[in-house]
C-alpha cells in the first residue's frame, strides 16, 4: 500500500505549481490501490442485471465493495461474438486485476488468447477442459478457472421435461443459435435424446433476432407441437422476444434459465445462474487477496432450479402433472 505523511502531502500540495507532474503522478499511483475487475460479456447487459448484482454479492463475501475498494469496467459485445477478442486485449491494456468472462466459452475462450498473466474467471462454461479453457477441473493449471455451469449438457433433460409435461407432442421443434460453435454438438445430442423418448424433431437455427418470426413459423409449419429452446447466451439477451413468440404461436417451450419462467415463459431448467456468478464474485476475490486460479477448482454447479409457470400453462390449455409439480423449485401461480 502506498502512504504519505499529512505534512508531505501538504509540501508536495505547496509544490504544485513547480512540479505538477509529481503531484499527479501521487494521485495516480494512490487510486491504483483500488484493484480494477474487466467484465466481458458476450450478451447485452440489459437481462444480465440480476446476475451482475449476484457477482458483485459474491464479491463482498469477501469483503470487495464495488465503488469503494474495487470498481468494475464492462464491456458487452451485444451478441455480437467477433468483438470479443478486441475488447478482451483493450482490458488487457488498461490493465486490469482480473477478467469476468460472462456468457459462455466464447468469451473465456477471447480472454485466455489474449492474456496469459492476466486472471480469468468464467461464471458459466460448458466443459472446459475439452473446450481448452482448463487442463482438469481439480486443478486448473493456468490463469482460468470458474464454475461448469452444465448448459449444453442439460439440454437432453429438457427435452425430458418438456415431453412429460406434453405428452401428446410427437414432433417437437428446438431452436438452435447457429453462431455457438458447440451448435452441432447440441443437434446430435438432441437427436440422440428424441429418439430416446420416441419423438421426432424439427430443427430451425438462427444467427440473429430478425430470424425468429421465420423460425418460428417453419417449425409450426412441420407441425412442431411442443418447443425447447437450446441453451444459448444469445438467447438470454433475447429473452422478452423468445417468450411473445411462443405465446403469439401457443406453443408449449422450455427455456434454461429461471427468469424465462418468471417473465412469462413456461417451463424452465437448469443450473441457477444467481449462484453460479456468485460464486464466480467469490473466486475474484480470493483472487484478489492473492491466491492463484490454477490452485482453485473449477466449481461445479449445487443448485438447480426447474420453475413451472401456471398462468401461462392455463392459457396454453395445459394440465401439468402432479410430478413435474412435486419436483418443481419454484410454481408460479
Amino acid at each position: 500500500m502506498f502512504h504519505v505523511k499529512r505534512r508531505e502531502f501538504i509540501t508536495l500540495l505547496g509544490g504544485a505549481t513547480a512540479a505538477p507532474s509529481l503531484l499527479w503522478a501521487l494521485v495516480a499511483r494512490a487510486q491504483q490501490a483500488v484493484p480494477v475487475i474487466g467484465y466481458l460479456g458476450s450478451q447485452s447487459p440489459g437481462p444480465m442485471v440480476h446476475v451482475v448484482a449476484a457477482l458483485q454479492e459474491g464479491l463482498k463475501e469477501t469483503g470487495y465493495v464495488v465503488g469503494q475498494n474495487v470498481t468494475i469496467e464492462f464491456r458487452w459485445a451485444n451478441d455480437q461474438y467477433d468483438r470479443l477478442p478486441a475488447m478482451a486485449a483493450e482490458l488487457v491494456r488498461r490493465p486490469v486485476a482480473a477478467i469476468i468472462a460472462a456468457g459462455g466459452n466464447v468469451s473465456a475462450v477471447a480472454a485466455k488468447a489474449a492474456t496469459a498473466t492476466i486472471p480469468i474467471v468464467f461464471p458459466i462454461a460448458t466443459d472446459p477442459v475439452k473446450g481448452g479453457l482448463v487442463a482438469s477441473i481439480n486443478r486448473p493449471g493456468g490463469n482460468v478457472t470458474g464454475i461448469a455451469a452444465l448448459t449444453i449438457e442439460l439440454d437432453p433433460k429438457r427435452l425430458e421435461l418438456l415431453c412429460e409435461l406434453v405428452p401428446a407432442a410427437r414432433v417437437v421443434g428446438v431452436l438452435i443459435d447457429g453462431n455457438r460453435p458447440e451448435a452441432d454438438g447440441q443437434v446430435r445430442d438432441l437427436q440422440a435424446a428424441a429418439r430416446t423418448l420416441g419423438r421426432q424433431l424439427v430443427v430451425a437455427r438462427v444467427v440473429a433476432e430478425r430470424e425468429f418470426d421465420a423460425a418460428f413459423a417453419s417449425l409450426v409449419a412441420q407441425k412442431a407441437e411442443a418447443l425447447m429452446v437450446a441453451a444459448s447466451p444469445a438467447f438470454t439477451s433475447w429473452r422478452d422476444q423468445l417468450i411473445a413468440l411462443s405465446a403469439r404461436h401457443a406453443i408449449p417451450t422450455i427455456y434454461q434459465f429461471r427468469d424465462f419462467a418468471t417473465s412469462g415463459g413456461l417451463l424452465s431448467y437448469g443450473a441457477s445462474a444467481t449462484d453460479s456468478y456468485r460464486q464466480a464474485g467469490v473466486y475474484v476475490g480470493r483472487i484478489l487477496k492473492g491466491e492463484k486460479p490454477a490452485d482453485l477448482p473449477v466449481l461445479q454447479p449445487v443448485k438447480f432450479d426447474l420453475v413451472i409457470n401456471l398462468v401461462t400453462g392455463k392459457a396454453l390449455g395445459l394440465d401439468v402433472p402432479e410430478k413435474l409439480l412435486a419436483l418443481a423449485t419454484e410454481v408460479i401461480e
